[in-house]
């Protein structure tokens, strides 16, 4: 019996910032200096696991710090926060206060949570402090721009620094509502993913395994709704094989997939594609300067290895017959190439991607 092939094989390096992407990110306000590193946050004492509330391990562990460097850390990461989310002010770090600093080992980015409470009313929210790696950055570029929601991040030579994105986790979500979902709920969710689906391959995002994602329930009038939604841009234009940017090819979603083959037709299918593939021609048209000059950056030095580089347009350009994948010398040509071909041919659309093949 032949095993097989696993999408995502081994975890991707690191590729640092260039000259033309630093300039990018000044340019953009992406680009800042912060108090406290990654580094720094890496030089704990102890730690313990993070169990959830029914017990499991979380693969989160809660880190500690000497006594003689916490007070300057807890500062530090309070300042971060009102560059984040304000304007850098520190007036309001009397109001905070940090509850819990977390690492995980599990993923490529190892990175850190901050969990920030406000002590006059006890909202809580977290944001996260990573290892800077440029492929991350433009991932995360890259989703500000053609999705349908705004990123809050900022970053520099060693360190980057992402807000939460609030949601229930795709495999929480598969796992423990979807079954609980009504027909109508089910359907809608199904038009979802089939968009979702899309845009992670237009946009080369690859690895949307269900803990990727989140699932966002948003009341409508007299009904819920849900938005999926990505949490992870380490994937972006590295791995050499086509389908790590389908969701859809991923075991972990194959229960979303056997809803979609059960609550929509192919013509359905297809329609909700072209309406995804219209919306994302429209946002680069829109935001054309922008992603020209990110592209640039982009094409500056490889984010990728050459086998990936050379897979990766071989099977675009058997998908898609278009010869400016067949030509791509890296990974920012092959994204060139893909927001061109949704643009060129934006009046006239037709679905490449069905999720029944």
């Amino acid at each position: 019996m032949i095993k097989k092939k696993k999408l995502i094989s081994k975890k991707k390096p690191f590729y640092p910032i260039t000259n033309f992407l630093k300039n990018y990110l000044i340019d953009f306000n992406r680009w800042i200096k912060v108090p406290i590193t990654y580094d720094d946050l890496l030089r704990f004492q102890g730690s313990v696991c993070v169990y959830d509330n029914k017990n499991i391990d979380t693969l989160w562990t809660r880190v500690y710090y000497a006594e003689s460097e916490l007070r300057e850390i807890d500062h530090n990461l309070k300042k971060i926060y009102t560059i984040l989310h304000s304007d850098g002010n520190e007036s309001t770090i009397t109001y905070l206060n940090i509850d819990a600093i977390d690492y995980c080992t599990f993923g490529n980015s190892k990175p850190f949570r901050i969990k920030v409470r406000n002590v006059l009313n006890d909202n809580f929210t977290y944001f996260y402090i990573k290892k800077t790696d440029s492929s991350r950055v433009f991932g995360l570029e890259f989703e500000h721009m053609l999705s349908p929601y705004n990123l809050n991040f900022f970053v520099n030579e060693s360190t980057l620094v992402e807000e939460h994105i609030s949601g229930i986790p795709g495999d929480v979500f598969i796992k423990e509502m979807l079954p609980k979902c009504s027909e109508t709920q089910q359907s809608q969710i199904a038009k979802e993913y089939v968009k979702f689906n899309e845009r992670c391959m237009i946009r080369l995002l690859g690895d949307m395994r269900s803990y990727n994602y989140v699932i966002i329930p948003i009341h409508d009038f007299d009904q819920v709704i849900y938005k999926i939604r990505a949490i992870d841009f380490d994937q972006q234009s590295f791995e050499g094989r086509f389908s790590v940017y389908r969701p859809q090819f991923f075991r972990e979603n194959q229960p979303l997939i056997k809803m979609i083959q059960k609550k929509l037709t192919h013509d359905s299918i297809d329609q909700y594609k072209i309406e995804e593939r219209s919306i994302v021609a429209k946002r680069i048209i829109s935001n054309e300067n922008k992603i020209n000059q990110l592209l640039i950056s982009m094409k500056e030095k490889p984010i990728s290895k050459i086998e990936n580089l050379n897979n990766l347009k071989s099977e675009i350009y058997k998908f898609t017959k278009h010869k400016d994948f067949k030509n791509s010398k890296s990974m920012g040509d092959i994204m060139d190439a893909s927001l061109s071909f949704i643009k060129r041919n934006y009046k006239n659309i037709k679905p490449i991607s069905v999720l029944r093949n």
